[in-house]
């Protein structure tokens, strides 16, 4: 991966609708290097999806929540398998240490956050947080390598 792939990566995560000519102008290449860095950035898994995000306060979500589940009373499987399931739940991680998944969840306010607890009840000990401020909602990725 070279300065260019890089640059490249900076400009689609600030902006994944840019299209390839706009990039070609930035990158100063052609449009065809462009789109074969494009194919082999997603073609060796660097680039895993062209998205949107969304801001979950702007769909009535706005009550985050970060949540830790010890002590689980049902297999490891069946717990992720119900979480991929359940549309509150935004990211599921398991981890390691005494907390066996952390877990982020957009709700509708505190009534959505009672029922969300009241579904998690069975799956183990459940412990919540709700975020109040995200001082790093999401940072933008690029490889740590040196760039002469």
């Amino acid at each position: 991966m070279d300065r260019i792939d890089i640059d490249l990566l900076e400009l689609l995560q600030v902006n994944s609708r840019m299209t390839v000519s706009e990039l070609s102008k930035k990158l100063a290449l052609s449009r065809p290097s462009v789109t074969e860095r494009l194919h082999r950035l997603q073609e060796k898994g660097i680039i895993e999806e062209f998205t949107a995000r969304v801001s979950p306060a702007a769909i009535g979500r706005e009550t985050l929540l970060i949540i830790q589940v010890t002590e689980l009373k049902v297999s490891h499987h069946e717990f992720e398998n119900t979480m991929m399931q359940d549309l509150d739940i935004i990211e599921c991680h398991r981890v390691t240490g005494e907390v066996s998944y952390v877990m982020k969840a957009a709700v509708t306010g505190m009534g959505g956050l009672r029922v969300l607890v009241d579904r998690l009840i069975p799956y183990g000990n459940i412990n919540t947080s709700i975020i109040l401020t995200s001082p790093v909602p999401y940072r933008h990725l690029v490889p740590k390598v040196e760039i002469e």
